[in-house]
C-alpha cells in the first residue's frame, strides 16, 4: 500500500453538522424573497454546490431575483446563526490528534469562502489546516475533480498521497476523478454506494488506518 502523506476533509456533513443549518438559511432566504421551499426534503441538496442548488430551483424564483442577491442571503442567515453549528463525533479530536503527528491536513468545500471560514472557527480547527479550497477558489466544484486536484497541488504532492475524507456522493465522485483514495464517511449513506477507490468508514478516526 502507498503510503498516505496528507489528509483532505471535506467540512460540511464530515466535519460539522451544518446541513440542518445549510437547510434552515436556504429556506429562510428564499422566504424573504417570497418563495416558500418548505416541501424540499432535507437532504435535496446533501454535496451539492451553491450555484448548481439556484440551477435547480431558479424556475421557483423571482424572475428579477440574482443568483449572487440570493446566494449573499443565503450566506447572511447561515453565518449569522453560525453559533448553532457542532463538530460531528470525533471530528476535533481526529483532527487534534494527526497534527500531533505532523500530518498535513487541509479543507476542500463546496462552500464559498465565508462559509467555510464560519464553519471552521465554530470547531476552532483553523489553526489545523495547511490551507482551504472553498468554492471560490475553483472554476467547477465538486463532483468535478478540479477542488480536490487542486488540494494535492498545494500539497506538493501526487494526488495517491492524499487521502480524502468525504461523506457526499459529489465528494467521493470529485476526489476519486482526481486520483486521491477517498475514506467515505457513511453517516448518510448506505457504504454499498462507495465506487472503486473509496473505501467506507464509520467513524472518523478509522482514517488511522491509513497512517
Amino acid at each position: 500500500m502507498t503510503a498516505l502523506r496528507a489528509v483532505a476533509w471535506d467540512v460540511d456533513g464530515t466535519l460539522v453538522d451544518s446541513e440542518p443549518l445549510h437547510l434552515r438559511a436556504l429556506l429562510a432566504a428564499s422566504r424573504g424573497f417570497g418563495v416558500d421551499l418548505s416541501d424540499l426534503r432535507d437532504d435535496e441538496f446533501r454535496g451539492v454546490h451553491m450555484p448548481d442548488v439556484w440551477r435547480a430551483l431558479r424556475s421557483r424564483m423571482p424572475a428579477d431575483l440574482q443568483e449572487t442577491v440570493w446566494l449573499d442571503a443565503i450566506a447572511a442567515h447561515y453565518i449569522g446563526d453560525r453559533a448553532t453549528l457542532r463538530p460531528l463525533p470525533g471530528a476535533v479530536e481526529t483532527i487534534a490528534a494527526l497534527a500531533a503527528r505532523g500530518i498535513p491536513q487541509a479543507c476542500v468545500s463546496n462552500s464559498h469562502r465565508a462559509v467555510v471560514n464560519a464553519n471552521l472557527d465554530a470547531l476552532g480547527i483553523t489553526r489545523f489546516m495547511a490551507f482551504t479550497i472553498a468554492l471560490d477558489d475553483v472554476s467547477a466544484g465538486k463532483p468535478d475533480p478540479e477542488p480536490y486536484a487542486a488540494a494535492a497541488r498545494l500539497f506538493g504532492l501526487a494526488p495517491y498521497e492524499v487521502l480524502a475524507v468525504e461523506d457526499s456522493v459529489a465528494g467521493m465522485t470529485s476526489a476519486v476523478a482526481a486520483g486521491l483514495p477517498v475514506a467515505f464517511f457513511t453517516t448518510h449513506f448506505d457504504a454499498s454506494i462507495a465506487t472503486a477507490g473509496a473505501s467506507p468508514i464509520s467513524r472518523l478516526a478509522d482514517i488511522f488506518r491509513w497512517f
